[in-house]
């Protein structure tokens, strides 16, 4: 029971990311309707659900995707055109099944109905019909056997036409006693290989019950298609050795549908299946499927290629003994073991090799599915390896042992290496991401009559996956406000002697330590006088309070402020912006606001790469320590009570560099040092000076949460634990930058000098 729940849950995760690779070949797909590998990309992900979903029972979901199959059939064909409008039902389409997923074992009925007919009217709408009842219903098709009825138009005559299937079709079902005859099932493979490419591989199982299951049998079938130029003698040489134990059907490049009749009726199995494996695997058509499945018997008049004749013992498979299997990949781990790993589908399409089998290694798979949950642990036993080496060599110091140091540093850079290793597993490119918004920018500009283009930069940059999970609606808002405040309208854009079309852009790069993600539009702009009478009227500010415009336009992050006239759909009731502000303060990041009058606007989002283990500088404070993150370092410069007698600010080269003295700050106790220090960090282009009493160097730092009744102390991030044992906090180097500049706030005149 475990496995099935196991195996769902992993046909689960695999359909949303098929369908999120669905999605993004479909807005490629705008650009470039003729694009044959988007095309093919799509039937693909549609053709391996609707395979994965059979084999599980999920016919609701089985039915839906073979209409869009169809549809995507005629495309390839090219019986019909893939335009704006197939593009956009084909998106619906696409939505529906990720529906249909994810609701896979839920309880809740509530919606059932409503979804039922969301996904007749989106079949009525690939058809091109206004009646859902002329399309297959979502909840009447039960197996693959009742597809045929709704293929309209077949004429079953001609069954001698050719397949379409351009390449050799392998029905091979190993005989139980080949692993003891010392005969490798996947060496066969490995030798089709060095003869061509596999370019499609779906394996079965013929499993017994528990107790008659026996270690040393063998249970595999196959059905692959090989691409290859060598004649049907050689490749039937590759079984010689086992022609006499195996059932072996070898079907030539575009043979006749009849051979596929033979098969099926030499295979002795449940029609159902086969017709279920021969989609899965690519070797019939649909079309071709129904021929093969409504023929009569009669008209076989030449059986399949075979170099076996079944036992007379049934080998047939039934429903409950198969299985469940989402991917090739998925089967074969569980069932087969690590050197079925070289059946993977992305090694499959690999480039032939010379005669005779290749290297093993050379066929490894090159990607391996983990739970989130393993990285998770693995990244927390790290953490703790790092305490631990920092309390090593905090007592190898202390020993003062010349070898047992020596050792020690061995240790720490070792751990270091597999800190840094291990971070990087969880870091995925922000592309993904990004290229979610290409069909919010569509339909929200549809929605609004404004032609926008969507700009993706820096698309490879990648991030913590848990940082990404968390700034997906933060950038949702942002590419909203940017559609529906930024962007003017047609007309208005033509007058200003601007392109029609306007442009979104989605930038995302590395910038001292941290990711930088910028979200900029070509539009009108935002006024900061608009921006400060709008404050002012809310109450957020005085009418004499003096702010720069860097500080006005900030003021758009604040709640209920918005600029806008008229309530919309999607925005002006002054909510969002100051949430998009609370969500990236959670991710000790920051938020930047630029905008030029007429031009356009920018807004800049600061991010950590990560929230786990940083580098980090520590610092005396009284008798605490405190930690600041090392890529916010900029240097060390010696401090002196002068500096604080003119507002807690130094001229630091010519720059006005405001400071704030950390042990009032913190009210730690006063100590008594010979000297004390300013560090100087930096956040974005913003600078300031942290008064420590002692430097203590550089660490590798765990970063461990605080609890919710820490949650409101400003200026702390969160704590960790040092080699000691001592426990030390994060500074949360943003806000105090922010807390710095609020306060240290002097008037000066050119060449640094200040005025009090």
């Amino acid at each position: 029971m475990e496995e099935m729940e196991h195996a769902q849950e992993m046909f689960v995760d695999e359909s949303l990311d098929l369908l999120q690779e669905m999605e993004s070949a479909l807005n490629k797909l705008k650009a470039a309707p003729e694009n044959i590998e988007m095309i093919n990309l799509v039937f693909r992900v549609a053709h391996t659900i609707k395979g994965a979903a059979g084999l599980f029972g999920y016919d609701n979901i089985v039915a839906f995707t073979h209409t869009v199959e169809n549809v995507l059939e005629k495309v390839r064909g090219g019986e019909r055109f893939c335009d704006d409008t197939l593009i956009a039902v084909l998106l619906d389409c696409r939505d529906h099944i990720e529906s249909l997923i994810e609701r896979l074992g839920s309880e809740d009925l509530s919606g059932e109905q409503e979804l039922t007919q969301q996904g007749q009217a989106l079949l009525a709408q690939l058809s091109g019909s206004a009646d859902p009842q002329q399309n297959c219903s979502v909840n009447d098709l039960s197996s693959l056997g009742q597809y045929t009825e709704h293929l309209p138009g077949l004429d079953h005559s001609n069954i001698n036409r050719a397949a379409f299937n351009p390449y050799w079709h392998f029905s091979l079902r190993f005989g139980e006693d080949v692993l003891r005859n010392g005969m490798d099932p996947l060496s066969f493979l490995r030798y089709l290989r060095s003869l061509g490419d596999i370019v499609e591989l779906v394996p079965l199982f013929t499993l017994p019950g528990s107790s008659l299951m026996d270690p040393e049998s063998c249970y595999l079938g196959l059905e692959l298609l090989l691409d290859s130029d060598a004649d049907q003698p050689t490749l039937e040489s590759v079984f010689e050795f086992v022609a006499d134990e195996c059932q072996i059907h070898i079907i030539p490049p575009h043979s006749d549908l009849q051979q596929y009749v033979s098969l099926i009726k030499e295979l002795d199995q449940e029609v159902d299946e086969l017709s279920q494996l021969f989609i899965q695997c690519g070797a019939l058509t649909q079309e071709e499927l129904a021929y093969v499945m409504e023929a009569p018997q009669t008209d076989i008049i030449q059986p399949a290629q075979s170099m076996y004749k079944p036992e007379s013992e049934s080998q047939s498979l039934s429903q409950q003994q198969l299985e469940p299997q989402i991917q090739p990949q998925t089967l074969l781990q569980s069932e087969v073991g690590e050197p079925a790993q070289q059946l993977l589908p992305q090694e499959t399409t690999s480039k032939k090799t010379s005669a005779g089998l290749p290297d093993l290694k050379r066929q490894e798979s090159r990607s391996l599915r983990v739970d989130a949950h393993k990285l998770d642990q693995l990244i927390n036993l790290v953490g703790e390896l790092v305490i631990a080496g920092a309390n090593t060599s905090l007592l190898a110091k202390q020993n003062g042992d010349p070898e047992l140091m020596e050792s020690s540093a061995a240790v720490s850079l070792l751990v270091e290496e597999i800190r840094g290793l291990s971070l990087h597993l969880r870091m995925i490119p922000i592309d993904e991401t990004f290229k979610r918004f290409h069909r919010v920018v569509r339909e929200i500009s549809r929605d609004l009559d404004k032609d926008i283009r969507l700009t993706i930069e820096g698309g490879e940059t990648e991030l913590d996956k848990g940082v990404v999970e968390k700034i997906n609606d933060p950038l949702m808002h942002l590419v909203r406000n940017a559609i529906d405040h930024g962007i003017e309208a047609k007309e208005e854009r033509l007058a200003k002697g601007k392109p029609v079309t306007g442009t979104v852009i989605l930038r995302a790069y590395y910038d001292s330590g941290s990711i930088v993600i910028e979200v900029c539009d070509d539009g009108g702009g935002i006024d900061p006088v608009k921006v400060r009478a709008k404050a002012v009227e809310n109450g957020l500010i005085s009418a004499e309070q003096p702010m720069s415009e860097k500080d006005i336009l900030r003021l758009i992050l604040e709640a209920g402020l918005t600029t806008k006239n008229a309530v919309s759909d999607l925005s002006g009731r002054g909510v969002g912006m100051d949430v998009v502000k609370r969500n990236i303060e959670a991710l000790q990041g920051s938020i930047e606001v630029e905008s030029r009058l007429g031009e356009g606007s920018l807004l800049r989002l600061r991010l950590p790469l990560t929230l786990s283990i940083i580098d980090g500088f520590a610092v005396g404070v009284g008798a605490s320590s405190y930690v600041i993150p090392l890529d916010a370092v900029v240097e060390c410069i010696e401090y002196s009570e002068e500096h604080s007698k003119n507002g807690n600010y130094v001229n630091l080269r010519g720059e006005i560099l405001p400071f704030i003295n950390l042990r009032q700050r913190f009210k730690e106790s006063y100590i008594d040092v010979k000297q004390r220090n300013i560090v100087v960090v930096q956040s974005g282009e913003q600078k300031a000076g942290f008064v420590v009493d002692q430097l203590q160097g550089e660490l590798q730092t765990v970063i461990k949460p605080l609890s919710k009744i820490f949650s409101h102390l400003s200026g702390i991030s969160g704590s960790t634990i040092l080699g000691s044992g001592d426990v030390a906090m994060i500074l949360d180097v943003p806000a105090l930058i922010r807390d710095a500049e609020t306060h240290c706030s002097p008037r000066y005149i050119g060449h640094g000098e200040v005025v009090p």
